[in-house]
């Protein structure tokens, strides 16, 4: 059965509003114009299932689209320390809902205001709006941040602190095309590289270095 993110639903009530007002007009070549944006937001915030098969020692993907950078990063809002940090660039035809990489406890959850720079770009990872949320597992603290794009203009974090959440449960959504960064610890493994398509809560992104 098909599912959206409620999120979406003041985009798709208002553009089927427009389409049949349109329509009822009979401004003929408006209303082809409204439905196809119609259909769009339909199409992107689709929020589909995912079966996320339990492993305690996974990282899954928080987010679909495509991995842009694999590197060893200072994270400077929360952590203040080294990291192996992911990010994934999600365009607007991913589903932009986010999952939660592993199980574990929400710690903190921070909001940054900024400029919307194109999400593909380094730049964006520092300067642009973003959502950061510290996550307390059972391998170490792990902090994910939720980067506007140039086309999105807010990010929506659904969880507060103190909230306990499973791998692959739903957390958020990034409006329209985005980007996402997680910060794992160092002994971690990858089993993704650049260029790869994930899926959230479908795809390991690493595996835990600790045994």
């Amino acid at each position: 059965m098909f599912q959206f993110a409620k999120e979406g639903y003041p985009f798709i009530i208002t553009f089927a509003a427009f389409t049949a007002v349109s329509a009822l007009l009979r401004i003929h070549w408006l209303t082809p114009v409204f439905l196809i944006l119609t259909l769009f937001m339909f199409y992107f915030f689709r929020d589909p299932e995912r079966v996320t098969p339990p492993d305690t020692n996974a990282f899954y993907s928080p987010a679909d689209g495509k991995i842009i950078l694999i590197t060893e990063a200072s994270e400077d809002e929360i952590l203040h320390e080294k990291a192996l940090k992911i990010s994934i660039f999600m365009s607007p035809l991913n589903v932009h809902v986010n999952r939660f990489p592993c199980d574990g406890t929400v710690r903190e959850v921070k909001y940054y205001p900024g400029k919307f720079f194109n999400a593909y770009t380094d730049e964006a990872s520092i300067k642009n709006e973003h959502i950061t949320m510290l996550l307390e597992s059972a391998h170490g603290k792990i902090v994910v941040k939720q980067i506007a794009g140039s086309v999105a203009r807010r990010a929506v974090c659904r969880v507060k602190p103190g909230e306990n959440l499973k791998q692959g449960q739903r957390y958020g959504i990034i409006k329209f095309s985005s980007r996402l960064d997680i910060f794992l610890p160092l002994n971690t493994v990858v089993r993704v590289k650049l260029g790869d398509k994930v899926k959230a809560g479908e795809t390991i992104l690493a595996v835990s270095g600790q045994r």
